[in-house]
């Protein structure tokens, strides 16, 4: 279960990672803080450099080292034409994967009431329609 959960997260990280690189440049520390923000998942520098690697051999991702004022340059990633691109047409595909799992979470539900409809109501209105007559 724990690569299922690693998968599905790998690919939920790639889009996150371009959504938060969308409005602004991140380096890599900024960019898990701006990621992780309140939740309970774990991302660290071993998650995000390989996803941000990646990203930029797709040319979805570029870089760019700028000065800094508290120490070494810091190398600044930012979205490519290409990756706007790529995580609008990502962003549109979770969602619908999003109503999927919504979708099949109600149909559980619908399951449940219909099976603990209790049964001997229905025989109840039956025989009720049947005195009527």
């Amino acid at each position: 279960m724990d690569n299922k959960i690693k998968q599905l997260r790998k690919g939920i990280l790639e889009l996150a990672v371009l959504g938060a690189l969308v409005d602004r440049k991140h380096y890599g520390y900024s960019l898990i803080k701006a990621i992780s923000r309140g939740q309970d998942i774990p991302i660290n520098e071993g998650t995000i450099y390989p996803i941000l690697s990646r990203l930029a051999k797709e040319d979805l991702v570029r870089t760019e080292w700028v000065e800094s004022h508290q120490g070494p340059p810091r190398k600044y990633y930012f979205i490519s034409e290409q990756g706007k691109k790529a995580h609008h047409l990502l962003s549109r595909e979770f969602d619908k994967l999003i109503e999927l799992v919504k979708n099949a979470r109600q149909g559980e539900e619908l399951d449940k009431e219909a099976s603990s409809f209790d049964s001997s109501k229905r025989i109840e209105v039956k025989k009720e329609k049947e005195d009527e007559q």
